[in-house]
């Protein structure tokens, strides 16, 4: 099934990618990519996306992460028929919020690490995750029919 074949791959680039930053970033460590515009920053993420509710991590927060992760594997493996795209979109969001509770339960906290300094800092999970959810979005968007 592909949509296993994403999820895997979405948690492999997500662990690569943060196992690149920790073998040789200190937390506040940065890196100019872009001069100003782009750096790679290593950020501790105590929160849930982007931060939010930083100071309530802990068991909670991973229980509903695995919870609502938990739900959308059935959604994909239930054989309900979706449309391509807002399975896809699922399969992204899975494969994103796998990534980041293996970091919540394995340090504590998830690993962030693109930084435009206008915007949170973020990870590859999180775009996953944000892109799946505009997929899941547009689907619903362009499905809906005018009443007859």
């Amino acid at each position: 099934m592909i949509y296993v074949l994403v999820i895997l791959g979405v948690i492999a680039l997500d662990r690569v990618v943060k196992l690149w930053l920790l073998s040789g970033y200190n937390v506040g460590d940065s890196t100019a990519v872009l001069g100003d515009f782009f750096h790679i920053t290593y950020v501790q993420n105590r929160g849930v996306a982007f931060s939010m509710l930083t100071g309530h991590e802990g068991i909670i927060l991973a229980v509903t992460a695995v919870l609502l992760c938990g739900g959308l594997v059935f959604l994909l493996l239930s054989r309900k028929m979706f449309s391509p795209v807002f399975t896809m979109g699922l399969a992204l969001v899975c494969g994103g919020g796998i990534g980041n509770i293996i970091d919540r339960i394995y340090y504590g906290f998830v690993v962030d690490l693109f930084d435009f300094g206008w915007f949170p800092v973020f990870n590859v999970a999180d775009i996953c995750i944000c892109v799946g959810c505009g997929l899941m979005f547009l689907y619903v968007i362009l499905s809906i029919k005018e009443p007859a």
